[in-house]
């Protein structure tokens, strides 16, 4: 009983305070950092700005974060990251507590988005068309021609949402573009974010989420060859904080 009024509580916070508040700083969010990032800086946008919205997403929310391994990252290097990806909140939790300055490859039709188009664009988010290969590639190459030394992409290389949690087969473009510009890989576990938001639904349920940071794979003078390998480390290295079902 004490159950279904706490959910039926949250429920009402949700839909009369929690969307509301998250629209108006979205709004407020892309407003101040379109001009940020065209006139001064695209990392000073997204590091002084987005991740700001990307905290208050998540902790407006009510989720609560344990993060570890984040002894492995180093802020001053480039990564390609590669995450599972879970749920609508598995980019807040990694864009708001990663403490890197990342570049998202995002969906082309979030560029119609109002407001979220607009900040994506002057942060220099990157908008991929599905199945265009070339679109990509010339999407992929603008981006890192604006982004600054240290600045990062971040990729969900299962390229949908899992629906049950278990880890999907990987697609190939992440481990491309790391041989292709000898960036180190960054694979990240994330635990507990299809709890917050279950697939098919828009329902919120606070929660904890763990998000697992693994020893970057080395790319320095790998060839096209490597990828399949690659991708290999990189599953294996996120599959193994997720349990013995996605091995």
């Amino acid at each position: 009983m004490l159950k279904s009024l706490s959910v039926l509580g949250f429920g009402l916070y949700q839909w009369a305070v929690y969307i509301p508040l998250a629209i108006t700083a979205t709004i407020v969010g892309a407003s101040i950092a379109v001009p940020i990032g065209w006139l001064l800086s695209p990392r000073i946008a997204n590091v002084y700005v987005a991740t700001l919205w990307a905290k208050f997403l998540t902790t407006a929310a009510g989720v609560r974060l344990i993060v570890s391994g984040r002894e492995h990252i180093d802020p001053r290097r480039s990564y390609v990251v590669v995450a599972n990806h879970q749920s609508a909140f598995d980019i807040p939790v990694i864009y708001g507590y990663s403490g890197l300055d990342l570049r998202w490859v995002m969906k082309a039709e979030i560029k119609w988005i109002p407001f979220v188009a607009a900040g994506c664009r002057a942060i220099g988010h990157i908008f991929v068309e599905r199945g265009n290969t070339e679109q990509a590639t010339a999407a992929i190459s603008k981006a890192f021609r604006r982004m600054e030394s240290g600045s990062g992409v971040l990729f969900f290389p299962e390229g949908t949402r899992s629906i049950d949690g278990r880890l999907l087969s990987f697609k190939k473009g992440a481990f491309r573009l790391a041989v292709d510009q000898q960036m180190d890989i960054l694979p990240v576990t994330l635990k507990g974010t299809a709890a917050i938001i279950k697939p098919k639904s828009v329902v919120i349920h606070p929660g904890t989420v763990e998000m697992i940071f693994h020893e970057p794979i080395e790319v320095a003078g790998a060839t096209i060859s490597d990828v399949p390998k690659l991708l290999e480390r990189s599953r294996k290295a996120i599959a193994s904080a997720l349990g013995d079902s996605n091995q």
